[in-house]
């Protein structure tokens, strides 16, 4: 009689293997290769992120920021002129 009390009121073992059961049945059967599918499709959303819009993201960005940094050069030299020009005319 102790060994089954014991049994029923602390062996928690049954209950749980049950569980786990329920829950790779669960698991397996009804949401089916859904998960798969998902992780294919982030993995393919990722390689296309990779091999194609990263590239372009990139070229696009050397690209303005060439720009911007040759018009920079071409402010900073236009100030230099007029800081000549001012210093210049100081001294006369």
């Amino acid at each position: 009689d102790v060994g089954e009390i014991y049994s029923r009121l602390l062996d928690h073992r049954p209950v749980i293997q049950g569980e786990i059961r329920y829950f790779v049945k669960e698991f397996e059967e009804k949401r089916g290769l859904r998960e798969l599918r998902v992780l294919e499709n982030l993995k393919n959303t990722i390689f296309e992120t990779n091999e194609h819009v990263l590239p372009k993201c990139e070229q696009a960005m050397h690209d303005n920021l060439n720009e911007a940094f040759k018009r920079l050069q071409s402010a900073n030299n236009m100030i230099h002129r007029l800081q000549e020009r001012e210093h210049e005319e100081r001294k006369v």
